[in-house]
């Protein structure tokens, strides 16, 4: 399953609308396959806060794990955010 990240915006910055984001993709979940690949794909997003990212990628990785795998995340603001979730869970998120 693809997650395109800019069709929930390109400048992501609340920890309320991360959680509107990650309610809104749970219908899209439950066909997920035991072994299917999450790729996150953070291609045209500008702005990424670590409160939205919290809401939304958290919860993921804490569910799909190694499973999950990110895309696109040379942006300077998804960089220092991923830094800092990891830091904050003490869990690597895998990117290509």
């Amino acid at each position: 399953m693809k997650i395109e990240i800019k069709k929930f915006g390109t400048t992501l910055i609340s920890r309320q609308t991360g959680r509107e984001a990650f309610l809104a993709l749970q219908p899209f979940l439950q066909d997920v396959k035991d072994n299917e690949k999450i790729e996150v794909d953070f291609d045209g997003v500008f702005v990424f806060s670590p409160s939205w990212g919290d809401e939304f990628l958290t919860p993921l990785i804490n569910t799909y794990g190694e499973r999950m795998v990110l895309r696109n995340t040379s942006n300077s603001s998804v960089q220092a955010t991923l830094d800092i979730l990891e830091k904050t869970n003490g869990k690597v998120f895998l990117q290509k």
